[in-house]
């Protein structure tokens, strides 16, 4: 489930507020994040059956060391279990690992690690099941062999990446050159996000573009986008979200997809979670959804979340 918020580049590499920090001392720290997610679910779909998934089921490490002079180097090494979990592999998948130098509010990191075009995107769906959640992510949104930039300023957040075509490299998968950017007027969060895409050496490349926009009035949030790739699929969000305690919110939302060459299909989605007051980072949800894609009944969700 996406969030678009304006996402701090050095910080982010830092990991999230809510990490375990497992050692700090001499200018050395390391830390580690937990994303540990398990739903019942039947998907939208004709004969579904309801089943236990795993999304997410995550463990992340954080290191990095203070150079002096505003400097820091740092790394990061992800692995997945969902696959293993739900039986479609043996043991982990490695889903980051990359190092990099950050120069104040400049980071620069090379290696296995998701695009500048993943930042985009408002949708607010658990799971989606006919439709991208972008035409970014109808594409491709991360790599082996990235180079990537983030920039942080005081109110806008600039990333750009580069994946390397590896050409004859047993991680070759194609070159991708991305860009995003977005920035917070007040209430008001604007983001816009580009990428070029050639799948595989010598195939044909592809523009993908999207900008998006959510405005947070108190006492719900509503948030847009719409993101085309030429000549393959159009595709907007609607999504509205908004507290119904302190301790639950709802998000409702809809998605449509319009392929050039296929159909036109719309999901649309409602889900709730709620919160221990107690511990912010341990949460109960539940979500319906629906498509107009022939054949599909409504699916239905519910799980629990425990990060850190």
């Amino acid at each position: 489930m996406k969030k678009l918020l304006l996402a701090v580049a050095v910080s982010a590499a830092a990991s999230s507020a809510s990490a375990v920090t497992v050692y700090e001392g001499n200018g050395f720290t390391y830390k580690l994040n937990g994303d540990l997610q398990v739903q019942l679910r039947k998907e939208i779909g004709e004969d579904e059956h309801a089943d236990i998934e795993f999304d997410d089921l995550e463990l992340k490490n954080y290191v990095s060391y203070d150079l002096g002079n505003d400097m820091k180097a740092f790394g990061r090494v992800d692995f997945g279990f969902k696959d293993a979990a739900e039986d479609k592999q043996d043991g982990s998948k490695l889903e980051e690992a990359y190092l990099g130098l950050a120069f104040g509010n400049t980071s620069v990191s090379f290696g296995k690690q998701n695009f500048a075009s993943d930042e985009f995107g408002i949708e607010e769906a658990y799971e989606l099941k006919t439709v991208n959640e972008d035409r970014f992510d109808g594409m491709s949104t991360d790599g082996d062999d990235t180079i990537r930039m983030d920039i942080e300023l005081e109110n806008v957040y600039l990333v750009a990446s580069y994946e390397m075509d590896a050409e004859g490299e047993d991680s070759e998968n194609g070159e991708y050159f991305d860009l995003f950017a977005s920035t917070n007027l007040g209430d008001l969060t604007l983001a816009a996000a580009y990428q070029n895409a050639k799948e595989a050496i010598g195939a044909d490349s592809y523009d993908t573009w999207g900008i998006s926009a959510s405005y947070d009035a108190g006492f719900a949030t509503f948030a847009a986008d719409y993101s085309s790739t030429d000549d393959i699929a159009d595709l907007y969000n609607i999504a509205v979200s908004f507290p119904v305690a302190s301790t639950t919110s709802m998000a409702i939302g809809m998605v449509n997809e319009d392929f050039d060459a296929g159909d036109d299909i719309t999901e649309w989605y409602a889900n709730v979670t709620y919160k221990f007051p107690t511990q912010k980072n341990v949460s109960l949800f539940a979500e319906i959804a629906d498509s107009d894609e022939d054949g599909a009944d409504m699916g239905y969700l519910a799980g629990m979340r425990v990060k850190f």
